[in-house]
């Protein structure tokens, strides 16, 4: 873990010095209008050319200080594919008065260049659109009119908001160039701030102090105002207030590489998480000093751990549903399978229950913590040490510090006979153990009843296998016939389901057979598809005409035919991230090749094994003649779920030899 957050903050390379510029809202140019691509990258689809915001404090005597942030922003569209940045969208939280966040844009106008000219159109009020996500957020979004190739596009959005210890996250880059970013931020001395750059780059810095007053006004009852009622007071107050800038210039897109589980994480940007109130004349107060500190302050709210603890909604269906088991395993599996089947997720994350399990339970829909905070408890009622398990999905990212917006999910865990094992009856193939992909994201903190809490190990352990038999003969005319048997474990086995579950058979088997060289299948079955606790497998008859040379009296063939992997899925010189597996994998391949009558056998590839130095990858290549058949077993093992960008040049070159072994040849020569 260690090792894998100091490859996240690795610092590449520094940004070049930023000089001083000014960037107004309105005063778009007729040559920002008249760039056909951008300088730096020709691709890009659209650009930021500049992005500033200002997150400032104001004091209210109702509410005391409120946090305002304010972002201007202009985008420059290239191409067709670009369109979408003229869309954008700004959640806020709901709940209630008292922590109601407001949203609000102006100055939203594209331009475009007619006949010359610059041509304004402003958003209209059909272009805004406020929608509920649930009980607590809400969503604005605004849609841009007369979007087309060389417009620019302008907008504001102001954010307040009475809770101040969580700031929106700045990105300083995207998936488009950003020419300019420059982010304020302007912090009262009574507030502290945990600060964590992201990223391979790092913005240029500057601090400063400044003097900043604000009024508090009362009511004096000891003096006589006009009319002889109470006077009214203002006192002012002095305080000091630092202002930091972050400036970063000319940022690349972020490009998207294979095996990368959220190119978020390696985005330079800047988080803020508030970590001590210090009034004047009053104790210092520490906000999520620490991982237990923000775990048990999250159990403590009434929608989460008051909902762990309700009773007298499920307990009669409990023990009907337990009656028949006769193991811990078979009583863990009909708790779980009773709460997949019955309460359907609504695609809701978050820890926090929004109509709460009770109600969840009745109308057999809810959220994430509803489902499994419902599971925990069942669990718990039938005699289970279990507990719930904080999460940040995959898509949420990885947080480096303390903060209760660092998770965005929970799941239930069991601690039995010294071993820890995950549920998440979100997923309708999921297991006790085998959860779904998108919980697969470093590390969890588990709580337990009494408060405490530990950190969870969420990335699998186990070898995912996919086994795959081949038996075939050959004739003259190098046309291969025979069977092949396809078996998938664990993870192997959820992915399949989830991929190809719902789909029809033909349309699985025409994307079968493209994906093999094209060969002809037939006679498929597939066994325990609904049956999740076994492993998943798929049989069928092939014809492949395709993956045979013969050349003169000699035919040439590989051991995997139409499974053989041509290309290294790994070809950039250099890796910027570290490569995300999801999952330990076992790939194996028994191959029994009948020798084509009127040939012998000229030569065979010769056998091998190895494996990488820090042992996260191994392959072995068996292979013999024994009569009139060729028999070979192939076996690649992926150890490790996430090989560092360290590593990747071991990794590449790895793949490159498992690839070039995979198409050494088999060679027969006719009798």
């Amino acid at each position: 873990m260690n090792q894998n957050v100091k490859i996240l903050l690795l610092l590449l390379f520094a940004i070049s010095p930023v000089t001083s510029q000014k960037f107004e809202i309105g005063k778009v140019s007729i040559e920002e209008l008249q760039q056909k691509s951008h300088p730096a990258d020709s691709s890009a689809e659209a650009a930021i050319l500049f992005k500033t915001g200002i997150t400032t404090f104001d004091f209210t005597p109702e509410q005391g200080f409120l946090m305002t942030t304010k972002v201007k922003t202009r985008i420059k569209i290239y191409k067709k594919d670009g369109y979408d940045w003229g869309n954008f969208e700004q959640e806020y939280y709901k709940e209630n008065n008292n922590s109601r966040e407001k949203v609000s844009f102006s100055d939203a106008v594209t331009y475009n260049l007619e006949n010359g000219k610059i041509v304004k159109s402003k958003l209209k009020s059909e272009g805004e659109f406020d929608e509920q996500v649930n009980k607590f957020w809400g969503r604005k979004k605004i849609t841009m009119p007369n979007v087309r190739e060389g417009s620019v596009i302008e907008y504001v959005y102001t954010i307040t908001s009475p809770n101040i210890t969580k700031l929106d996250d700045w990105d300083f880059q995207t998936s488009i160039p950003v020419n300019y970013s420059e982010y304020k931020t302007e912090f009262p001395e009574y507030f502290v701030y945990k600060i964590n750059q992201r990223g391979f780059i790092f913005p240029k810095v500057t601090t400063e102090t400044l003097q900043r007053s604000f009024l508090i006004q009362g009511k004096d009852s000891s003096s006589r105002g006009i009319g002889g009622g109470s006077a009214f007071t203002q006192d002012k107050v002095d305080y000091q207030l630092s202002r930091t800038t972050y400036v970063a210039q000319n940022l690349g897109a972020m490009k998207d590489e294979d095996f990368v589980n959220n190119i978020h994480n390696y985005t330079a940007g800047v988080s803020h998480e508030l970590s001590i109130i210090k009034y004047p004349q009053s104790p210092v107060k520490y906000l999520s000093t620490d991982w237990v500190s923000v775990a048990k302050a999250i159990y403590d709210n009434d929608n989460f751990g008051a909902e762990l603890n309700k009773s007298g909604y499920f307990e009669e269906d409990l023990k009907s549903l337990t009656a028949a088991a006769a193991t811990v395993e078979e009583k863990v599996a009909a708790i779980y399978n009773y709460v997949k089947q019955n309460v359907k997720w609504n695609g809701y994350y978050g820890y926090s229950c929004n109509d709460g399990v009770k109600q969840a339970y009745k109308n057999k829909t809810g959220n994430v913590a509803e489902i499994n905070l419902m599971l925990t408890a069942m669990l718990r009622e039938a005699g289970f040490n279990a507990n719930p398990v904080l999460v940040s999905t995959r898509s949420h990212g990885i947080s480096f510090f303390p903060s209760r917006a660092a998770f965005n999910y929970v799941i239930a865990a069991i601690e039995y006979n010294g071993k820890i094992t995950l549920l998440d009856a979100t997923e309708k193939y999921a297991l006790p153990g085998i959860l779904p992909t998108r919980d697969l994201n470093w590390l969890g903190r588990l709580i337990r009843k009494d408060g405490t809490s530990m950190e969870i190990d969420l990335m699998p352990s186990i070898l995912s296998k996919e086994t795959v038999n081949i038996m075939v003969g050959m004739d003259a005319a190098g046309s291969i016939s025979g069977k092949v048997r396809s078996t998938f474990t664990d993870y192997n086995a959820l992915y399949f389901r989830q991929m190809y579950g719902g789909m029809k058979s033909e349309e699985y088997l025409e994307k079968l057979e493209n994906n093999n060289n094209k060969i002809e299948i037939s006679d498929y079955k597939r066994e325990n598809e609904d049956d999740f606790s076994k492993p998943l497998s798929e049989t069928y008859s092939i014809h492949d005409a395709n993956d045979t040379e013969i050349i003169g009296d000699k035919i040439y063939i590989t051991p995997l035919l139409f499974m053989n992997t041509k290309v290294n899925p790994f070809k950039q010189e250099v890796r910027e991230y570290p490569v995300d597996f999801t999952f330990p994998f076992e790939k194996k391949y028994s191959v029994t090749i009948d020798v084509p009558q009127g040939y012998t056998v000229e030569s065979l590839p010769q056998n091998a094994s190895f494996a990488t130095e820090s042992k996260f990858g191994a392959f072995k290549y068996m292979i013999v003649n024994s009569g009139n058949k060729i028999q070979a077993v192939i076996t690649l093992d992926i150890l490790a779920s996430i090989v560092s960008n360290e590593d990747y040049p071991v990794l590449k070159d790895f793949f490159q030899r498992v690839i070039d072994k995979q198409n050494e040849k088999i060679v027969f020569k006719k009798i």
